[in-house]
């Protein structure tokens, strides 16, 4: 924990108040602020978070491993008298398929925080990770320790797109309640009516290859080698790396195991919803991050608007400079503020439903 003093959130009422462990850059505490929950702090081990929790979403941040916390100071950032709700989207890299991670680093993290749960006993309880994690028996004993403790579980693997992201990201999201019943609310896009990447980001001036718009620091491009740019210029929206002449191509596709790899080195299409924003979506080698008509990847600013952060939200303070990597981290790692909103509507209703039982 760091050494900063702890200043709980002072108000009282019927407003569900949460506290978002693994806050990241405060995508899901926006979304559920924006839906009407009170967020009373967030917790991440990311340095790197502090600002743009504590500048978009105006509560206090802790910096500090979730694994090290007690149950003691967590609660003691909750207000007394309202429903309390514990948030905690633990990093989805020990459940994926790429992860180097042991068994014992995988299950860490999520069972500390069933822990916390289990001693703090929360009115409501979210978490939203990678689909991957249900295939896991840790997940069945989570949800089967959950419901030992009073808790009714409802958990799903959600479109995104449903709910008005602009991308084909799937995420797995629980919410779990001793007041009742709970789930998330119906979806509010579909086939037709979802929102595509042009929606999101033909607005943008345009820009080259390693400049930033001056007007805007975080529209700014990763550069290009010599040999990417001609990767670029030889693809089209929705094409593949299989399109491109053979000097083109990387080694490793040639290769049967590469072969499956598609998604990398594509342009995005403007008249659909995008890949799923990742921590290196400003690399046009790293998924189908390339711009749909500029020979360049998407900028940092493009993948935040892409995970539905608004325009205005600030990940630097003025004046310090803008690094691709440490920005593209913040935003690919963020659960999308819209998806957050869904989460934190299910909340807010789920509350008033139950409130005097």
């Amino acid at each position: 924990m760091n050494a900063v003093e702890k200043e709980p959130c002072k108000k009282r009422g019927p407003v569900p108040a949460a506290v978002d462990l693994f806050c990241g850059a405060g995508g899901l505490s926006y979304g559920m602020r924006r839906a009407g929950v009170r967020i009373c702090a967030g917790i991440d081990m990311d340095a790197a978070c502090r600002y743009p929790f504590e500048a978009n979403v105006g509560a206090r941040f802790y910096e500090a491993d979730a694994a090290d916390i007690s149950p003691e100071f967590v609660e003691s950032l909750f207000p007394e008298d309202c429903p309390r709700v514990l948030a905690g989207c633990a990093p989805c890299q020990p459940f994926s398929t790429y992860s180097r991670r042991g068994p014992g680093d995988r299950w860490k993290l999520l069972s500390k925080f069933g822990d916390l749960v289990d001693r703090l006993r929360p009115d409501v309880v979210t978490m939203e990770n990678v689909p991957g994690l249900m295939r896991h028996p840790v997940f069945e004993r989570y949800v089967e320790a959950l419901k030992r403790a009073g808790y009714h579980c409802g958990y799903s693997v959600v479109p995104c797109a449903e709910y008005g992201v602009p991308q084909t990201r799937k995420r797995l999201v629980l919410l779990a309640s001793r007041l009742g019943d709970i789930k998330l609310g119906p979806p509010t896009h579909c086939e037709g009516t979802f929102v595509t990447v042009g929606d999101a980001i033909r607005h943008l001036a345009p820009i080259r290859a390693g400049d930033t718009l001056p007007a805007d620091r975080l529209h700014k491009a990763s550069s290009m080698s010599a040999k990417n740019m001609r990767r670029i210029l030889s693809s089209a929206p929705g094409g593949t790396w299989s399109d491109w002449d053979a000097g083109l191509r990387a080694t490793c596709h040639a290769r049967a195991a590469g072969r499956s790899y598609r998604s990398v080195y594509g342009r995005m299409e403007w008249d659909k919803p995008g890949p799923t924003i990742t921590t290196q979506f400003y690399g046009f080698g790293h998924g189908r991050f390339g711009h749909p008509e500029q020979d360049r990847a998407i900028s940092l600013r493009e993948g935040a608007l892409l995970q539905t952060f608004p325009p205005e939200y600030a990940f630097v303070p003025d004046g310090e400079d803008v690094y691709l990597n440490r920005i593209g981290r913040l935003i690919g790692n963020a659960v999308p503020v819209r998806l957050g909103a869904a989460i934190g509507r299910c909340i807010v209703k789920h509350v008033e439903d139950h409130s005097g039982r």
